[in-house]
């Protein structure tokens, strides 16, 4: 089954950020969530390819996702760190998780 959903997680303490968008980059959704809202909604989802940066909690998240059926790709914190020098204005980053892993996948 091929995924047709790339998400962009934001992980912090108690509030997730999402961006959903198609792999050629149509953004489809953006939330904000809590832990528990987090992994409800990532249970309804069809698979898909879920992208956050690497960081302490993102490996035990990836562990989770990868148990509901989705692919999940962690990004190194030196590929993010421009972004988030660039996009400083905003809330966060997840609208940009999508282009890096769209350039430094593997």
């Amino acid at each position: 089954m091929t995924k047709d959903t790339m998400i962009g997680v934001d992980l912090a303490k108690s509030v997730f950020q999402l961006h959903g968008a198609s792999m050629t980059g149509q953004p489809k959704f953006r939330k904000k969530l809590s832990r528990q809202g987090f992994a409800d909604f990532m249970a309804k989802q069809p698979p898909a390819i879920v992208v956050m940066e690497a960081c302490g909690s993102a490996h035990y998240w990836a562990r989770e996702m990868s148990r509901r059926g989705h692919d999940v790709k962690l990004i190194a914190p030196h590929y993010v760190k421009p972004f988030v020098k660039l996009w400083l204005g905003e809330h966060n980053f997840t609208n940009h998780e999508v282009p890096i892993m769209r350039r430094n996948a593997a």
